[in-house]
């Protein structure tokens, strides 16, 4: 009797270590599992807060822009192209993706961002403080100004801004041209593009307005779309950056594109090609 009670006993005390055996197996196995899980979740994660790669994800590069030679504009086949378009072409290629433009209200270029409508501003854009809070900017790559524009009739006297201040303007809404317009007390309405802007001047509705002077390069005086204006005063300088979502890592990568493409000559090239070369700014 003694006999099978202690055998009973022996076989209890195998069977329930068999069973936590199992159990520490199991156990084990569930850890890995959530392990896993965790490890692939913080992988998506990482994944999400990477612009790059959300922008290899969906195969194109968004570049919110405005109608702003020789920075962005279209050519006889409607096609975009610019020294900016040419460039953000260029990094979009070496993403694998294509660049897709679309024409923004420059004064709500920040919530297109955030919003994810754009990818990126890549259009003459200056490096205000507001522009340098608000979004992750890349390095400056092309000086600039802000000029008056005016009939060319009148550009003898309008020399500085204090000649100026009798004229009526035309500005670019949330531009640097605003900006300068509001600090020095001129009398300006808002549209809604430089180019708006310039054709006010034109159809004599404003005296004069005030837009970048790689602008004014292209598109005002002899041989150009506006023969009978010119470009006077100069009112600030400046320098354009490219604008990216605030913390992504865009604007790293775009640095690094554009500072192999300073290397090897094709940025001058592009430059060259619409005549901003003398604005380079090196990377």
């Amino acid at each position: 009797m003694k006999r099978k009670l202690i055998a009973g006993l022996l076989i209890s005390t195998m069977v329930f270590s068999m069973t936590a055996c199992g159990g520490a197996k199991a156990d084990s196995a569930s850890d890995t599992a959530a392990e896993t899980t965790e490890a692939a979740d913080d992988t998506a994660a990482a994944d999400a807060d990477s612009d790059v790669d959300y922008i290899k994800g969906k195969g194109k590069l968004i570049v919110g822009i405005t109608d702003f030679a020789p920075m962005d504009y279209k050519d006889d086949s409607g096609d975009w192209i610019g020294f900016d378009a040419d460039l953000a072409k260029e990094v979009a290629a070496s993403l694998g993706v294509e660049a897709e433009f679309v024409e923004i209200d420059w004064d709500n270029k920040i919530l297109e961002l955030d919003n994810k409508s754009i990818d990126v501003v890549w259009n003459g854009m200056t490096l205000t403080n507001e522009v340098k809070n608000s979004m992750e900017c890349t390095n400056p790559y092309l000086n600039n100004a802000q000029v008056v524009v005016v009939p060319s009739e009148m550009s003898g006297e309008i020399k500085t801004a204090d000649d100026a201040k009798s004229l009526s303007f035309a500005v670019e809404a949330g531009s640097s041209g605003e900006a300068v317009a509001q600090e020095n007390g001129f009398d300006f309405i808002s549209v809604t593009s430089q180019a708006d802007a310039v054709m006010e001047v034109q159809a004599g509705t404003s005296g004069a307005c005030i837009i970048d002077l790689l602008m004014a390069g292209a598109m005002i005086g002899e041989g150009t779309s506006y023969p009978d204006l010119a470009h006077t005063a100069e009112l600030s300088t400046e320098e354009y950056g490219i604008g990216c979502r605030k913390g992504s890592d865009l604007a790293a990568y775009i640095n690094g594109q554009l500072k192999d493409m300073y290397d090897n000559g094709s940025m001058e090239e592009i430059a060259k090609k619409y005549g901003v070369q003398e604005a380079l700014i090196a990377q």
